[in-house]
């Protein structure tokens, strides 16, 4: 090939790169504020899932806060858990019922299981509802049973544990059959948030 020839080649196929990531970035900037909006709206509708008789949410807990409460979280047992982020729930009157906390647990089987937790303000876990789990099929995404995730709700302890010989105690969660891991992984990031509203938010 001609040496022009080449040089001609090597510009094309340097405008039509030019040319894609200009679209790219264009597709990027469409598509960047519906899809904060969905993901805006499906914390939304988990907040009013796990806590129901909040009337309205109001952010609670600076980055720095929750910086600091994931270091003692890291200490606590948990496995690989940080809280994401943290909301307080308001009745009608604008006074505080409770608490949704989003948590992270990186020790899924599948991934990262990332779950908010109604916490009321006595500290008893109202539910949780998951915001990612990517867990195999029919196994760790039974977590997502109502009747599994149900465990959590009505009980107030300091920290859940998973057994596998039935759960007879409050603080005790059933694993899930052939999804230890995922059990595990889930409780952990059900303890962080419990840990941040019992020893974190006074802080």
């Amino acid at each position: 090939m001609a040496k022009g020839g080449f040089m001609k080649d090597a510009m094309i196929l340097f405008a039509i790169t030019i040319v894609s990531g200009a679209c790219l970035g264009g597709v990027y900037e469409l598509t960047k504020a519906p899809i904060a909006a969905a993901e805006l709206a499906a914390k939304e509708a988990a907040y009013r899932t796990v806590l129901p008789e909040a009337a309205s949410f109001a952010e609670s807990g600076t980055a720095e806060s929750l910086a600091s409460a994931n270091e003692q979280i890291a200490g606590q047992g948990f496995g690989n858990v940080t809280v994401d982020e943290a909301v307080t729930g308001m009745d009608a009157s604008g006074a505080e019922i409770g608490y949704v906390v989003t948590s992270t647990s990186k020790d899924g089987y599948g991934g990262a299981i990332t779950v908010s937790v109604g916490i009321q303000a006595d500290g008893t876990v109202s539910g949780i509802e998951f915001l990612t789990l990517a867990e195999t099929a029919g196994l760790g995404m039974n977590a997502a049973n109502p009747e599994w995730k149900g465990q959590y709700a009505g009980k107030n302890v300091d920290a859940f544990t998973v057994t596998k010989n039935g759960a007879s105690a409050d603080n005790e969660i059933n694993a899930i059959s052939g999804a230890t891991i995922t059990s595990n992984a889930v409780t952990g990031a059900v303890n962080g948030a419990v840990y941040y509203v019992k020893n974190c938010l006074a802080q």
